[in-house]
């Protein structure tokens, strides 16, 4: 029994990013059938992040009053920072490029998101290549089977597996959207879909560095969700003046931006503070394409879209790429453990305890 625990234990921080993709393909859904009733996709994101806030703020301070720890100027910079590249830039930018490309190019360009992160975490010094390593060319062989698989379901249709019986294609005004751009707008796109990919790796580093140093997950957390609400606002207000678009009402408005905030931007948020403090930015990351598969099988079953081959293969390929950057990983995690003793008590004789492998306090 006690194996069993230990093996669920480390198994927590793959099975919290599963749930985070499936609620995540639910938000995605969720602005779909949003979109399809004529709310502006500014205005979700905006609303999005201020119902996080509004959720996580109360429970950070009911949670974590008492163990709280101390809030820093550098933690809200970093906060900031956290808002302007996860929140602000990385979700308008990925509306933005829907409206002006295709849905299917713009959801390929967010599949580059593992590789970027990958290089700017080697960049940083938060994962090591070790490509002599059977775990470093693990996590390199596994990046890349990702983000083949992704462009695979996104690009290769091959045999038609299943048709959806829904009776509403929710996609087809954006579609034909898409479709009617013209040369500088495909443009101004694609930079669009490049701008949400690099804003939402360049967040994943910050948050990670973030919830190694502010472990206060929650107060994390919200403090994030409460820059993203200024900004998100800030920016809607700018471009949407009309305030009866703003208005919500007990409809599938409603309940797009009460889920997309209190559980997509609030709870995941937490979970993904909490995962990068543990495994890093790259096995957050890897775990982006899953959502493009979930997407795909929600869309067949609810949204009358068609199932192909290229989909089947494209998520087998996703899938195997993820166990191999797991194992890498794993194989990583058990390396730094075997290693922690004997740093515990090299450090001490210098005056540094290390207390984690992402945490090192300095004694007097």
């Amino acid at each position: 029994m006690e194996r069993i625990c230990r093996v669920l234990q480390g198994l927590k921080p793959a099975l919290l990013m599963v749930l985070v993709q499936v609620a995540f393909a639910a938000v995605n859904v969720l602005y779909k059938l949003a979109a399809d009733e004529g709310m502006s996709l500014k205005i979700i994101v905006a609303y999005r992040f201020i119902f996080a806030t509004a959720f996580m703020a109360p429970l950070a301070f009911i949670v974590e009053r008492k163990n709280k720890e101390k809030l820093t100027w550098t933690v809200i910079i970093e906060a900031f920072f956290c808002g302007l590249f996860g929140c602000s830039l990385a979700q308008n930018a990925y509306i933005e490029s829907l409206a002006l490309i295709s849905a299917t190019f713009a959801s390929a360009m967010a599949n580059l998101i593992p590789a970027v992160t990958f290089i700017l975490a080697v960049i940083f010094r938060m994962e090591r290549m070790e490509l002599a390593s059977t775990k470093g060319k693990a996590k390199a062989a596994g990046t890349l089977m990702g983000i083949g698989g992704a462009m695979l379901l996104t690009f290769y249709e091959g045999v038609k597996i299943y048709t959806g019986s829904a009776k509403v294609n929710l996609l087809h005004h954006r579609q034909s959207h898409a479709a009617s751009s013209h040369g500088h707008g495909r443009v101004l796109g694609f930079f669009m879909a490049l701008l949400n990919c690099l804003s939402y790796s360049s967040w994943l580093i910050v948050q990670a560095k973030m919830s190694a140093r502010y472990r206060s997950h929650y107060s994390n957390s919200a403090l994030v969700c409460a820059m993203g609400a200024i900004q998100t606002t800030i920016f809607a207000l700018c471009l949407e003046r009309d305030w009866n678009r703003w208005k919500l009402g007990w409809n599938i408005r409603l309940l797009t931006v009460a889920f997309s905030g209190v559980v997509g931007s609030g709870l995941m948020g937490m979970l993904i503070s909490w995962c990068l403090a543990m495994r890093g930015p790259l096995f957050v990351a890897i775990f982006s394409p899953l959502m493009l598969v979930l997407v795909a099988t929600a869309g067949s079953l609810l949204l009358a879209e068609k199932l192909y081959l290229g989909s089947i293969l494209g998520a087998l390929l996703i899938i195997c790429g993820l166990y191999f950057v797991l194992w890498g990983k794993s194989k990583e995690m058990k390396v730094k453990k075997q290693l922690a003793p004997s740093e515990t008590e090299t450090s001490q004789e210098d005056g540094i305890i290390v207390t984690s492998p992402a945490k090192i306090i300095v004694a007097e």
